[in-house]
């Protein structure tokens, strides 16, 4: 999700969700450790609970960033061990480290040494080759001996060569039943599962074998997908009853981006999906879409919802 889930992201995800937790993009430990630390870290307190994603495979460089995240107050932080890019293989992290599990295990240790937040680790059930289950249960296995306790899987495995990222999220086939699987071999860890997963009714139907269900694309391009997340898998009340609501409370942001002179898309990007599917929604992308280039005040969302009630006076 590099580029997608960024804090403006997050913040409108919690306008529609207040209880589950939400995941930076993946950040490398050499960003953290010789970049611009503050602007990698800095989040709003209301996207709490959030997790930090980091990338990288050296233990020493995991400690210090996993040290960093849990200073700057994430409840959580994540080794991605699932990205299949090329330029991820090149820094000999994300995927490709399935192969090295004691590596992998070097790291967790590290990572729980340095901070009192929760460590996980996100991986694919195999790589190339390599998809059998005994390859992802000994690697499971391997980590978790180092301490972790959480394992978000994703559940296809990953071409390292052949296949785009993209062509990696959709062409390997889904193999629920090794999730599954997972958590029956391991019952005292926390499995969460991940990948195609598109409704609610789909969580549900996971959580009946698995502890937890992670989302990507689905929300990003469908966001009212979690207006209904608290009540159905939390039993709490949801926070927003309209996308109206939801699209208003970004005004005070919008406001605040426009007074340091952001442009407006920096935030109205992440909007263009609440309306999809309801009469007036390709009006609605099309306006932000258009003026959103540059620094705008709350008066643009406005706007845009305008375009909505003209088509569809109830949403």
């Amino acid at each position: 999700m590099m580029d997608w889930t960024t804090s403006y992201c997050r913040q409108f995800h919690r306008q529609l969700t207040r209880h589950a937790r939400l995941y930076t993009e993946m950040v490398t430990t050499g960003a953290l450790l010789h970049g611009d630390a503050p602007r990698f870290l800095e989040y709003a307190a209301s996207e709490q609970p959030l997790a930090l994603q980091l990338g990288g495979s050296e233990p020493d460089d995991l400690a210090r960033a996993a040290e960093m995240g849990g200073r700057a107050g994430y409840v959580e932080i994540n080794l991605n061990c699932g990205c299949p890019s090329d330029r991820v293989q090149e820094g000999r992290f994300g995927a490709c480290l399935m192969r090295e599990p004691e590596r992998v295990a070097q790291g967790v240790a590290a990572m729980r040494g340095a901070t009192d937040a929760v460590i996980t680790v996100k991986h694919r059930v195999g790589v190339d080759d390599a998809e059998d289950y005994p390859f992802m249960r000994h690697f499971v296995e391997t980590v978790a001996a180092a301490g972790c306790e959480v394992f978000i899987v994703h559940a296809r495995k990953a071409w390292l060569q052949g296949l785009s990222p993209k062509e990696n999220r959709e062409v390997p086939p889904l193999t629920y039943e090794h999730v599954y699987r997972l958590k029956q071999d391991f019952p005292s860890l926390t499995i969460v599962i991940n990948g195609g997963i598109a409704t609610l009714e789909e969580c549900s139907a996971h959580l009946a074998h698995v502890d937890g269900v992670m989302l990507g694309r689905a929300p990003y391009e469908r966001p009212w997908l979690l207006a209904d997340v608290d009540r159905r898998l939390f039993e709490r009340p949801n926070p927003v009853a309209t996308r109206d609501q939801a699209l208003l409370a970004m005004a005070p942001l919008m406001e605040a981006m426009a007074r340091r002179g952001e442009s407006a898309n920096r935030l109205t990007r992440h909007l263009l999906g609440l309306y999809r599917g309801q009469s007036g929604g390709k009006a609605f992308r099309r306006h932000l879409s258009e003026h959103g280039n540059r620094p705008q005040s709350s008066a643009l969302l406005r706007e845009a919802l305008a375009q909505v009630q003209a088509q569809h006076p109830r949403v």
